[in-house]
């Protein structure tokens, strides 16, 4: 089969290092060569996450965490940070799952910002917060250091953040920053198969789970912190995603954070320099650019230059590559390269060159 190169917001491409690892020998969840897999990798995810908690590997999606963490943590009610899509879509989540919740939306391609936060956070009617850090249809990053301060001021209000499109693409310092729950997904910038959620959770978090009724089963808290103290997990997991981030996490220390965390920096500049290039605007607001991926402007709001994205896409795909044609409200009007993963300077550019080639005559 025809391999098209994926430069979407996720699943991103997946090296053969790591599809590799996938296929090694399947052992049983309870035995001792999974535990042993699982205490393997315990001390890289730790340094990752920027924590000396237990990080827990759910097979799921993120989503299956982030409804997890509104049951086992919303006892009064919860505010949601709305900025796109996917932060907009929480809300709805924690309705769903029967809790009394209130949005904070700003407009799309705008971060949420803490004086917004504090407004409501005042008023004492909250005890939890939801914030997606890099919202992925708008290419917005929100600023998770100066939010994160707010939980000096309000100890009691557990902070819920989805780093899923962020997660090792900038430094998260779990403990340092102090919240309560940070988690993500396999499929983004850590370049593996979609299927794998990772998180850690706060002691106060578990505290306060501790405490909440209805909070289910399979995104108990309580039973991941209780299996993951003996290096389980608390149902069978997909132990082949396990090998694989085992396999990932290798090349991450290979690389070094810093180093990775500068390419991710480096090649997302490149990539919203390509496009002012090109006479293009981005969706984001300046200041807070996704260092991950670029939402680019293609209608959606007035300004820069305006294609007809669906020949665009033909035209890329034809050359072997796949782009993103927006997402939501803004599907259409917009599109998104995504420079997360395992992208290299050379990748990138032979990006920009298809691209260039495809928009002659647009």
């Amino acid at each position: 089969m025809t391999h098209n190169k994926l430069h979407i917001p996720g699943p991103v491409e997946v090296s053969q290092k790591t599809f590799q690892a996938m296929t090694q020998p399947m052992v049983g969840h309870r035995s001792q060569d999974f535990q042993d897999l699982y205490a393997r990798i315990q001390p890289s995810l730790k340094t990752l996450f920027g924590t000396q908690q237990n990080v827990f590997l759910s097979t799921s999606s993120a989503w299956g965490v982030m409804e997890g963490s509104i049951r086992n943590l919303v006892q009064k009610k919860v505010l949601n940070c709305m900025c796109g899509a996917f932060s907009d879509k929480w809300l709805d989540v924690s309705q769903r799952c029967g809790k009394q919740a209130e949005g904070l939306q700003v407009e799309w391609g705008s971060p949420v910002l803490p004086d917004l936060i504090d407004q409501r956070l005042s008023t004492g009617m909250f005890d939890a917060l939801t914030l997606v850090h890099n919202e992925t249809s708008t290419g917005v990053l929100n600023p998770l250091a100066d939010i994160a301060a707010l939980k000096i001021k309000y100890p009691d209000v557990m902070f819920i953040v989805d780093t899923v499109s962020s997660f090792s693409v900038v430094d998260i310092p779990f403990d340092r920053l102090g919240i309560d729950v940070l988690l993500t997904g396999s499929q983004k910038a850590l370049a593996m198969p979609p299927g794998l959620a990772l998180f850690t959770v706060s002691p106060a978090a578990l505290e306060r789970a501790s405490t909440t009724a209805d909070r289910g089963y399979y995104f108990d808290f309580l039973e991941f912190q209780a299996n993951g103290s003996k290096n389980m997990t608390p149902s069978t997991p997909s132990i082949s995603h396990l090998y694989a981030l085992e396999s990932k996490l290798e090349d991450i220390f290979d690389e070094g954070l810093q180093a990775r965390f500068d390419r991710h920096a480096r090649l997302s500049q490149r990539t919203r320099d390509w496009a002012a290039n090109q006479g293009f605007e981005l969706f984001c607001e300046a200041g807070y650019e996704s260092r991950a991926l670029t939402c680019i402007n293609n209608g959606a709001k007035e300004g820069g230059r305006v294609v007809d994205l669906s020949v665009l896409q033909k035209r890329v795909r034809e050359a072997g590559i796949i782009i993103d044609g927006g997402y939501g409200k803004i599907k259409g009007k917009t599109f998104r390269l995504s420079n997360m993963g395992d992208e290299t300077d050379q990748s990138m550019s032979h990006l920009y060159q298809v691209l260039d080639t495809a928009l002659e005559g647009l």
